[in-house]
């Protein structure tokens, strides 16, 4: 099966250079679709979907290889090369962020910069690193979410978007974890909630954008600083938007902190 295929590969845009964006835990390419236009005219820009999540072809999917972020890394690497683009910039969210990061260490030379919208490199606090969560608070969330996922997916979705001010973005976010496959997304937060991406942050050796949204109640501040000075050659911007989802709630600043960011 192509990769194209099996990862529901959708590729538009004009220009020369490849922009690759990534969506984050509980959602599809679809969220991107606010920020995409922001580039189509100046660069070939690529979404796809996660083997699990949106059109994705879930026969793909195996428990085995996708037990670590590892799998999804391969995965990205699998689409640049199936695509020949070349050296592209990668936009990942989330978790997403950290599997651009891993691939990037695998394969350095098919990537040119990436871009890390509210990443994590460890959500657990442990010692003086502030990950934001004690792992009773990781294994509370993840019973709730084996016990009941619609009914989790319903009170997750508002902490994680923020802006209560305006209820319809935790709903969209609902609707988009709510079309995953349960037992797929069971695993990959999982592999994503309990990840620890620090002891490989060093061999980063390509220019990074850490965008770190403001009062993000899985990403807090801290972890984004430390992340600027685990990554060699990176730069930090804390966006005036809130919540962890920029791209859905302030998505003209998202487009506008990445150009100023590659046109520097």
């Amino acid at each position: 099966m192509s990769v194209a295929v099996r990862n529901h590969v959708n590729v538009a845009g004009k220009g020369r250079r490849s922009m690759v964006l990534m969506h984050g835990f509980g959602c599809d390419q679809n969220v991107w679709r606010q920020v995409a236009p922001g580039f189509l005219d100046d660069w070939q820009v690529v979404m796809f979907d996660h083997v699990g999540a949106g059109e994705s072809d879930l026969s793909q999917y195996d428990p085995v290889k996708y037990a670590s972020l590892q799998g999804y890394a391969d995965d990205l690497i699998d689409v640049v090369t199936e695509l020949t683009l070349e050296q592209p910039v990668v936009v990942g969210h989330s978790v997403s962020a950290m599997i651009a990061v891993l691939a990037a260490i695998k394969a350095p030379a098919l990537f040119s910069k990436l871009v890390l919208i509210g990443p994590s490199p460890c959500f657990l606090n442990d010692g003086d690193y502030p990950g934001g969560f004690e792992r009773k608070d990781i294994e509370d969330l993840l019973e709730a979410m084996d016990n009941n996922f619609f009914g989790w997916s319903e009170m997750i979705t508002p902490l994680i978007m923020g802006n209560p001010d305006r209820p319809a973005l935790a709903g969209e976010l609902k609707e988009s974890f709510c079309r995953t496959d349960p037992a797929i997304a069971r695993q990959f937060a999982r592999v994503a909630f309990l990840a620890d991406s620090r002891p490989v942050l060093g061999r980063v050796r390509i220019p990074s954008l850490i965008m770190q949204c403001s009062a993000d109640a899985l990403a807090p501040l801290a972890v984004g600083e430390y992340l600027h000075r685990q990554l060699q050659g990176s730069t930090l911007s804390v966006m005036k938007a809130t919540g962890h989802c920029p791209h859905l709630s302030a998505p003209e600043e998202t487009v506008s902190v990445i150009r100023d960011w590659l046109q520097a």
